[in-house]
């Protein structure tokens, strides 16, 4: 194919020749489909044999390996968001895209309705149902000549010239290899959220399967599903079938205790009818170093542990030392065989996040004031779980939730919007601007599902304040109410109530794809 590369390349480079001798700043964002062709053009070159591609060639694969800065009369200024979680989506659902020009980058092209992963790992809902696609949430993404999603990742943030570095995402071998390139921004939004915490213990990346993605729930559903099949197999011990359908979940925060119920409601109602051979080995264990639910009211905790005890999850207190392929060793030398392994212990700030020279917050996230801008640099902003308030503002950093998440990038949406209008959206241009309130968080409370009909509401702001807290049919009835009105888009809400009203007459989908 390479006669058709120099046949669309030829005359670009043609015209191309007379312009390149001129000193002209970068392109703007209309000519990204040159940008796209110097991509493929400078992968299929890179060989020795192509070494004698001509001068004029190499200026114009340089010249447009990105997106260069905006012009300041006839452009609109360009905001780079940086993440497609709850704080970015949300930013992106609330900009005017009439003032900015929006560009997305995130190794994902979906937001995740984090609240109802669970359900997707035993098939109460399709994986699809709580994706939703980012040109949904700004549609201007797709429609804009100078709006952009790209799926890459960002290998570093330089200040001072308001350039980020990107490379973009590959998915195994037989792909492209992995494209560098940069965007320059007016603004830049760094949402990136956290990972996962593995306290250095090892063999937990190795051995452990996170429930923080889509791509998580389909790995434990497909390994859930194989380990009952080959149980049922003729010549398995006894004892390989109880490690292989013994189902251990680390970590009893909401995540952890709603995937318990999940699982535990699927053995009752599904495995026991359609894998009755060795619905007698499938169990489930909860390990917890201390309570469950800590954040939850006590007499809320209390009943978590009942009706879990009460489904047949084994509620285990210990610190988990070690992991090995099929068991885990606690701290007092138990070992704990297993099958699946469901690590759900927190979030901390990713790798990336700490490696930027930008300033940080107690705990290692993004130092951010209260306006949510990071401190002693121009026109960046933090959002969401990989942000937090710096030690001078005196306030404490803000949990890890999607309630968070979602209300700073709505906050920060409302700001970056009012400095638009006052002619501040260009790059060093808002330093005198008045940026309003500060940001506030208020907590709206909590809620977790226990399976079978049973969840836990509390309404109270803190630990220790008072409030409404409820459990109960109640609860999981205002529980699938609340979440089934804060589904992003009518099609998705769609999908989450027929696959609910599917899965309560015909049960669930136990096909392994």
């Amino acid at each position: 194919m390479v006669w058709f590369k120099y046949l669309i390349l030829n005359p670009l480079i043609k015209s191309s020749s007379k312009s390149l001798l001129k000193t002209t700043p970068r392109p703007p964002t209309k000519n990204f489909a040159l940008f796209s062709l110097s991509h493929y053009y400078n992968f299929y070159t890179t060989d020795a044999s192509s070494s004698s591609s001509s001068a004029a060639t190499a200026a114009v694969v340089n010249r447009f390996s990105g997106l260069g800065p905006t012009a300041a009369a006839g452009e609109k200024p360009r905001v780079v968001v940086l993440g497609s979680g709850w704080a970015g989506c949300r930013l992106l659902k609330d900009v005017d895209t009439s003032l900015y020009d929006v560009v997305c980058v995130s190794p994902r092209n979906h937001m995740v309705f984090t609240p109802l992963l669970a359900s997707t790992c035993v098939g109460t809902l399709e994986f699809r149902s709580v994706a939703e696609p980012i040109g949904r949430i700004q549609p201007a993404i797709s429609k804009e000549p100078g709006s952009y999603f790209f799926l890459a990742n960002c290998t570093g943030v330089d200040a001072d010239n308001h350039v980020v570095q990107c490379e973009t995402v590959t998915d195994g071998l037989n792909t492209l290899n992995p494209w560098k390139f940069k965007i320059s921004y007016d603004k830049l939004v760094i949402a990136l959220g956290a990972e996962a915490l593995t306290f250095g213990i090892q063999g937990v990346a190795e051995n452990a399967i996170f429930l923080r993605e889509v791509y998580h729930a389909q790995e434990i559903r497909r390994k859930l599903l194989l380990n009952l099949m080959l149980s049922d197999v003729p010549g398995i011990s006894d004892e390989e079938k109880c490690r292989l359908l013994h189902c251990v979940v680390v970590g009893g925060g909401p995540t952890g205790v709603e995937f318990s119920g999940e699982l535990s409601d699927f053995i009752k109602r599904d495995v026991h009818q359609r894998y009755a051979h060795v619905k007698d080995y499938i169990h489930v264990t909860l390990i917890e170093a201390n309570e469950i639910l800590s954040s939850f009211d006590d007499r809320l905790r209390r009943y978590a542990t009942k009706q879990l005890s009460k489904s047949g999850v084994r509620l285990v207190r210990g610190i988990v030392k070690d992991v090995k392929p099929q068991k885990l060793i606690l701290s007092d030398g138990t070992e704990v065989p297993y099958g699946l392994l469901v690590w759900s212990t927190g979030v901390g700030p990713s790798s990336f996040v700490k490696s930027l020279e930008l300033p940080k917050s107690p705990g290692g996230r993004i130092g951010v004031d209260e306006w949510l801008r990071v401190p002693s640099v121009q026109d960046i902003f933090a959002i969401g779980d990989c942000s937090g308030y710096v030690e001078s503002t005196g306030k404490p950093v803000l949990p890890a939730l999607a309630q968070v998440a979602e209300r700073q990038g709505k906050y920060l949406a409302a700001l970056l919007n009012r400095v638009g209008k006052t002619g501040g959206g260009q790059a060093n241009s808002a330093r005198d601007i008045e940026l309003g309130d500060q940001f506030v968080y208020k907590h709206l409370g909590s809620m977790a599902t226990l399976g079978r009909f049973k969840a836990l509401v509390d309404l109270r702001q803190s630990k220790d304040a008072k409030g409404v807290s409820m459990a109960g049919f109640v609860s999981w009835f205002i529980w699938r109410s609340a979440y089934l009105t804060r589904v992003i888009s009518w099609r998705n809400r769609f999908y989450v109530a027929v696959n609910w009203a599917t899965t309560f007459v015909f049960g669930r989908d136990i096909s392994r794809i």
